[in-house]
């Protein structure tokens, strides 16, 4: 009987993986759902009638294990690698003539032209043909292990064919590739929220982002993710390989699947003919892309090019430009936040702009409103640019109606009914009731939020209801919270509470500047923060400073040292602090930051990368490829020198990102203080010097 059953299990299996490839990858089922379901079913009932006959690869264990409490650090064989940008015909044409110079025969080589996935960049390694891990890019060098929700995606092979043409199966096979959330799913996933009355997710690929941090797999599985092969890692055994056009065919061979819009192309002009035809239907595809990835694609002139400390030289991603859409606004409303600032934002006609659907775009503040003359019942020009947040450009001027009335800013605050009030030689308006439940609510979202404290399952709505129910009325609160009550809420299992409660814990060793982060004082940034926190080591010894010795730590200055010593000198605030400090949340700064290439890495005590930036200032305006604002900061403090917010006459070097802001640049200009292109930080930081030309 064992025999028979063995036998039909390896039937099932494999009729099953067949029927997984002409579903999810020829797209072209052959087999009704409830049919497969009924193979799936099938399947179950023999494993569990013979538990010596389930295997970590069967179909059945996509979706049901053990979930994970915590994603556990893997480390990348090789590093992943973020890559250069093109945005028009002379900088793909920059490119070449660039990697030419290095290595001629890039002039007469062939180029790769694949679509630029908007998803999540994924290592899967097999061994022996195997699935056996899952990884997140992470900083390129250490990722998330994420297996047990990446084997939950349907695409994703579990066991890789291997045909005899391919010879010897590899010991060890990294793939990288891309997951995503199609474009149809997305769309079904936001229904079925809407219907539960849950939000709706705002564009496919943070939906997808965070279905893969689910802890259940069993979550991530009902998200219908997809997966897209795109290349190979580090490799033991396998074939000899000598394009990339051919690696990807080896991918394809072994079961994976790789998107079929790729294709060989030879000289710039084709490979920017190539982009321009997906900019333009972008939206023809049931999923999300932003550009095109180029590359050489000759294998060992690859090799010959190399890379920078961030970036192969063989690839270059074309970015589609930031997409403008006209919508109409139907209301202008106010938003209150944890400072009591009164923002203004447009409430939208849904619009499909940048990637998302957008229905809300901010108005910045009175001022712009005014600036830009926008009303209530305008068509207006919705501008996204990938994540950035939405922003109405302007009126359509030539379709307003007529007779509509300019909008007003409200002189009550709409959540407490208080005085609304503009502070003399400031662009903002306040609400200044300390009590007004917005304020409360926001002060606690922000200081729970990923930047500050980082506590799981504390988003805004569940504050909103923790703070009705009377559980909470500041961040003190938090770490007070009773297991008893929270079980009896509303929509708050066993399950949900016990994993609010462990991140709560978990959040107690956060380091101090994400402390000071969380109590969001006023003036005082993430940079700001980090500086106190690094010169004073503990925030009993902050408190103890005075306005002019916080004052005089780099990149602080009298306004916001005047408005720390302001805010812990409150008894309220005061009060908050010794309840966090009972609860044993930490107050002191341990090790630091280092960013080397592009990737943080915490570092022990001590232990510092080369100090090329001893002693100089360095101001950072605009996105830098491959770094967050605050990582950027993070890499020049930890190659040893200082990164204040602004230009001054002590600013030696100002490095210029996309979309700056251009009062700096002007400032430097002024003080002649050297300017360098965001393309050569790395440089800067390597060397300690100013990049020539």
């Amino acid at each position: 009987m064992a025999t028979s059953a063995s036998q039909r299990v390896e039937e099932l299996r494999a009729r099953i993986a067949y029927h997984d490839q002409k579903y999810y990858v020829q797209d072209s089922p052959e087999l009704s759902d409830a049919d497969y379901d009924a193979l799936v079913g099938e399947l179950r009932a023999i494993e569990e009638e013979h538990p010596d006959l389930l295997t970590p690869d069967s179909p059945t264990q996509r979706v049901g294990g053990i979930p994970s409490l915590l994603f556990t650090p893997v480390t990348h064989r090789l590093a992943m690698m973020s890559l250069d940008n093109a945005f028009d015909l002379d900088e793909l044409r920059a490119w070449v003539d660039r990697i030419a110079k290095i290595d001629p025969a890039v002039l007469g080589a062939e180029f790769a032209c694949e679509l630029k996935i908007d998803g999540i960049a994924m290592s899967l390694t097999y061994e022996s043909g195997a699935f056996v891990r899952a990884a997140t890019r992470g900083d390129g060098f250490t990722g998330e292990d994420v297996t047990s929700n990446v084997a939950s995606v349907s695409t994703v092979p579990k066991r890789l064919r291997w045909p005899d043409r391919n010879g010897p199966t590899p010991a060890v096979m990294e793939v990288r590739g891309e997951v995503y959330m199609p474009v149809s799913s997305f769309e079904e996933l936001n229904r079925r929220q809407l219907e539960a009355g849950e939000r709706a997710f705002a564009n496919p690929r943070n939906s997808a982002a965070g279905s893969l941090r689910q802890k259940d797999a069993r979550i991530t599985a009902s998200r219908d993710l997809s997966f897209w092969a795109y290349q190979i890692g580090a490799r033991e055994g396998g074939p000899d390989l000598h394009s990339h056009s051919e690696a990807l065919e080896f991918l394809r061979g072994c079961g994976l699947p790789v998107n079929p819009e790729v294709r060989t192309v030879k000289g710039v002009d084709e490979v920017f003919a190539f982009c321009s035809h997906w900019q333009e239907h972008r939206h023809d595809l049931d999923y999300e892309i932003d550009g095109v990835v180029v590359k050489v694609d000759d294998l060992t002139l690859q090799q010959r090019l190399g890379a920078t400390s961030r970036a192969p030289r063989w690839a270059v991603a074309f970015k589609f430009p930031p997409e403008e859409r006209n919508t109409k606004l139907t209301h202008i409303m106010v938003s209150i936040g944890r400072t009591g600032r009164a923002t203004p934002f447009a409430m939208l006609e849904p619009v499909f702009v940048g990637g998302s659907t957008v229905a809300v775009a901010t108005l910045h503040n009175a001022d712009q409103v005014r600036l830009k003359d926008v009303r209530p019942g305008d068509t207006v020009v919705v501008r996204k640019a990938g994540d950035v947040i939405p922003e109405v450009v302007g009126p359509v001027l030539s379709a307003r109606p007529r007779g509509l009335r300019a909008w007003k800013f409200p002189t009550k605050c709409p959540s407490c009914g208080g005085e609304l009030l503009r502070l003399p030689g400031e662009s903002d308006t306040f609400c200044t009731n300390l009590e007004c439940p917005a304020q409360r609510v926001q002060r606690i979202v922000h200081f729970a939020s990923r930047a500050a404290m980082d506590i799981e399952g504390l988003g805004e709505k569940r504050v909103v209801q923790l703070v009705g129910a009377g559980l909470l009325t500041d961040p003190g609160d938090i770490y007070g919270l009773d297991r008893a009550r929270l079980v009896e809420l509303e929509r708050m299992g066993e399950l949900s509470v016990d994993n609010v409660l462990r991140s709560i814990e978990q959040s107690k060793d956060r380091p101090l500047s994400r402390l000071l982060v969380g109590l969001g004082i006023r003036h005082l940034g993430p940079t700001g923060c980090r500086a106190l926190a690094r010169e004073y080591r503990s925030l009993e010894q902050i408190m103890a400073g005075s306005v002019e010795e916080l004052a005089a730590v780099e990149g602080i200055g009298p306004v916001i040292a005047d408005s720390v010593v302001e805010f812990l000198s409150s008894p309220g605030n005061q009060s908050v602090v010794e309840r966090l400090r009972s609860f044993g949340v930490n107050m002191t700064e341990p090790g630091a930051l280092a960013v080397a290439g592009g990737a943080a890495q915490t570092t022990t005590p001590g232990v510092q990368l080369a100090q090329t930036l001893t002693g100089r200032s360095v101001v950072v305006t605009g996105t830098l490829d491959g770094y967050s604002r605050e990582e950027a900061e993070e890499a020049i403090m930890a190659h040893g020198g200082r990164s204040p917010g602004s230009v001054s006459s002590r600013t030696w070097a100002v490095v210029v990102g996309f979309e700056p802001g251009m009062a700096k640049v002007r400032k430097a200009e002024e003080l002649q203080v050297p300017v360098v292109d965001g393309s050569r930080f790395d440089e800067l930081l390597l060397t300690g010097e100013l990049p020539g030309d």
